[in-house]
């Protein structure tokens, strides 16, 4: 059984029981024993949704008010005439089929993709490779549009990327712990509306069961929740 260091230890002992506000639970995370480098902070909402069926299995992208504290390497696949704009938006490669030829002979130093539709066509020989590890462009996570250089500014800040798992969870990253409180607040409050925002039509009971929140090495800390539809 291995043996929990010193300060996950003493991290446990101050971790609250009850769920707390989104401030409160904020407060709580900062104060747990830290580590040398600067944590993210994840949270995690327990849906109630069947990723099953097609229609609950949420996928999107939402940008925070207050950033995540870390930029993206981004390309964009795209016309010739939109290459220049794309860079000038911080694109670290951007083209057609000779950036889906370099990518076919290994070359895979970025964190997302974003096309243009009518590049789709061309991308659609990366699916095995880009597929598995949920690069492909997608229309539902914002990632095919035609404003590809706008999309680039956007997930080069930060832009953040959510789909449901097959527990029916969303994951996400709502800052660093260097982050004011402040700050963490107001995005960890935007990112539990914008889930509010795309509750499935067809979900039935407690859409929003459980939403958690820590940082990279601390115990999470539940959020209280009160669904105001389920009361409706």
């Amino acid at each position: 059984m291995p043996t929990l260091s010193r300060r996950r230890k003493e991290n446990a002992k101050i971790a609250p029981a009850a769920a707390l506000t989104a401030a409160e639970a904020v407060a709580a995370v900062k104060k747990f024993k830290g580590t040398k480098f600067d944590q993210t902070v994840n949270i995690c909402m327990h849906l109630g949704v069947d990723p099953k069926q097609a229609d609950q299995a949420l996928r999107g992208s939402i940008a925070l008010p207050k950033g995540i504290g870390k930029t993206k390497r981004v390309v964009a696949f795209c016309s010739s005439d939109q290459v220049a704009a794309c860079a000038a938006a911080g694109a670290v490669k951007a083209g057609g089929e000779d950036l889906v030829g370099e990518i076919e002979k290994g070359w895979m130093d970025f964190d997302v993709a974003v096309a243009s539709p009518d590049m789709m066509r061309i991308i659609s020989k990366l699916g095995k490779v880009l597929g598995p590890k949920g690069l492909m462009p997608s229309p539902k996570a914002g990632t095919v549009t035609k404003d590809v250089a706008g999309a680039v500014k956007e997930y080069s800040a930060g832009k953040v990327e959510y789909r449901t798992d097959t527990g029916g969870n969303v994951h996400g990253v709502v800052g660093k712990m260097s982050f004011s409180e402040g700050d963490l607040v107001a995005n960890v409050e935007y990112f539990i509306s914008a889930i509010e925002r795309v509750r499935p039509s067809t979900a039935k009971g407690v859409y929003i069961k459980r939403i958690t929140l820590s940082g990279t090495m601390t115990p999470g800390v539940q959020i209280k929740y009160v669904d105001a539809a389920a009361q409706a």
